[in-house]
Order: structure tokens, then sequence, then C-alpha cells
């Protein structure tokens, strides 16, 4: 527990929990190219976490959660940009403006 094979994984966890908590927020935040980037980021670490001596399946898991949470958020962008959920949203936005009024 005292060890970089602990602590790394555990400081890293940061980044799918923030993409996790992120899936209840509105599409448009989502940055299509650096979602892109994270994708990349974990496959190639887990990639490298298969790698090294001794294995280190905490490593391993925290890229695991990463690209799904990743993958997820990759497909909101998609849906909200090219496959008409920003149209939607804003379908939506005028018909809850049309009820109060």
């Amino acid at each position: 527990m005292c060890t970089t094979h602990f602590w790394g994984p555990v400081s890293n966890f940061g980044i799918p929990v923030a993409a996790i908590l992120d899936l209840k927020k509105d599409p448009e935040l989502i940055s299509g190219p650096m979602t892109g980037s994270l994708v990349i980021y974990s496959l190639v670490f887990m990639k490298y976490s298969l790698s090294i001596t001794p294995w280190n399946p905490l490593l391993f898991g925290c890229h695991v959660v990463n690209e799904t949470a990743q993958l997820a958020q990759g497909t909101r962008w998609l849906n909200h940009h090219y496959f008409g959920g920003k149209e939607a949203s804003q379908k939506e936005a005028i018909e809850a403006i049309v009820k109060t009024e």
C-alpha cells in the first residue's frame, strides 16, 4: 500500500470518476477531441498495465473504467453533434418554453 503500484492508479481514478459524474451533464459541454484523446490514452495504458512486472490489476482496472466512461461520453458527443441530438434538445427546450407561457 505504500508503493507507486497502489497510489499511482488510485490517484489516476480521478479521470474516470469525473467522466462518470459528467454522464448526467449536458452533452454540449463534452469536448470531442479530448474524449478521443482519453480513449486512446486508456487503450495505451491498458496495454502498458499488462506488460509491466509485477502485473498491476489496479492500474488495468482504472483504465478499463476510464475507457468505458470515455466511450460513453464519446457516444453522447457523437449523438449530440452528428445524429440529431442537438436538434432534439433544442426542440424540447422550445416546447418547454411554449408550455410555460
